[in-house]
């Protein structure tokens, strides 16, 4: 898989990237991340990539021929499966759209930044928006970060033990249960003794059971 994330501010997303399981998929050839520094294509000698919005308002605009102008020359070079704007008022990025987008070959993301981009650009390029929630931040690429992150660990063989990402929180609209490790007594609390018992289909059982008792609490709104 191949994503390609267009920003103003590339440094902003080199540490996430460097890092834990997202490193581990790049060295095992899984996934290529590729950072492109939208001033690079920046118009004029200062490489202006923004301007005032027309109608007047406060805060700049990203412009619209640098952002045509990379994901021309990206798109020349292969065939992208989606191209996706970071926006606060695009689709909620959940579980199932993590699961969909891993499946894909290549992605774009572009982040937003300032008061956003020339809406042209959302109009006739972006193939779908995504939000990660009801908020708004400096620019996308934290956003783009998170995005990746959650379609990566998705990749076969990125994971160690490839079933650990069929038990995360939400792949079955359920939190996950309860989990804990050695020592099985600490401080007086003790490890609920089915955990110990060795009996696959009582703890598959409990782990179901509490799975939906503690999204029944939590988060009913996912029942």
């Amino acid at each position: 898989m191949r994503i390609d994330i267009i920003t103003v501010l590339p440094e902003l997303l080199e540490s996430p990237f460097n890092h834990s399981i997202v490193q581990r998929a790049k060295d095992k050839k899984l996934v290529e991340i590729h950072l492109h520094n939208l001033r690079d294509y920046g118009l004029n000698k200062y490489n202006q990539v923004d301007d005032y919005q027309f109608g007047g308002g406060s805060g700049m605009v990203l412009m619209i021929e640098p952002i045509f102008n990379i994901i021309e020359k990206l798109k020349s070079e292969r065939q992208y499966d989606d191209i996706i704007y970071t926006s606060p008022d695009g689709e909620k990025f959940e579980q199932k759209t993590a699961n969909f987008l891993s499946s894909k070959e290549n992605i774009i993301i572009l982040c937003g930044h300032y008061k956003g981009i020339d809406h042209r650009i959302r109009e006739h390029i972006i193939t779908r928006e995504i939000s990660i929630g009801d908020y708004v931040l400096t620019g996308g690429e934290l956003a783009a970060a998170i995005i990746t992150d959650g379609i990566v660990r998705l990749i076969p063989g990125v994971l160690s033990d490839e079933t650990s990402a069929l038990s995360d929180s939400f792949q079955d609209n359920l939190l996950a249960p309860p989990v804990y490790t050695r020592p099985q007594e600490f401080n007086g609390w003790k490890v609920p003794e089915v955990l110990l018992s060795g009996h696959d289909k009582k703890i598959e059982e409990w782990r179901e059971e509490q799975s939906i008792k503690r999204t029944e609490v939590l988060r009913p709104e996912l029942i």
